[in-house]
């Protein structure tokens, strides 16, 4: 899968709901804000895996609807299944998992990144995971924490401060 259209016409062939699929797009455009911030700062990273995750990072919800509306995180290794099952990369397909897990060692900077842009799109801040984002920018620019500490977390703010807009657009649908 290359982008985000096909990842977007995959849910809808799995079924996913139109409230599903308004998710995906709404924790796309925050994942697309920090997108456009890392490149400004000259961070790169692989935003097709972002993209791709922040569209399919809830497929589990196929399988488990009720959790759209009262949390849980059953549909986090089912979605990862699911997807592996209907051929969609690994690292894709990780982010189901991950984004729900951001704190384990081995989670990547992009999915991280994806689990940012869920909480992010919604008008939660989580300070652990923006930290270990900023942190890990940090090191691959060479620079101390504070030297982006200010710019960086004036963009989360921003991000997470059309919440409540994304909040009622997913409500329309």
């Amino acid at each position: 899968m290359e982008e985000r259209a096909d990842a977007y016409q995959l849910l809808k062939d799995l079924g996913a709901s139109d409230r599903l699929i308004a998710h995906a797009q709404l924790v796309g455009e925050a994942a697309d804000r920090l997108l456009l911030e890392y490149q400004s700062i000259g961070m790169a990273c692989d935003s097709k895996l972002v993209e791709l995750g922040a569209v399919l990072h809830d497929a589990g919800k196929i399988h488990h609807p009720q959790e759209l509306a009262q949390g849980g995180s059953e549909h986090e290794l089912a979605g990862r299944e699911l997807l592996l099952s209907h051929g969609v990369q690994t690292e894709v397909a990780q982010c189901c998992y991950s984004h729900g897990s951001w704190n384990l060692p081995d989670v990547s900077f992009e999915e991280r990144t994806v689990a940012l842009a869920d909480k992010l799109w919604k008008g939660k801040r989580e300070s652990l995971l923006e930290l270990s984002i900023i942190d890990a920018i940090a090191e691959k620019l060479g620079v101390s924490r504070w030297d982006i500490f200010e710019r960086l977390d004036t963009a989360f703010e921003e991000i997470a401060a059309g919440g409540d807009d994304r909040l009622q657009r997913s409500r329309m649908k």
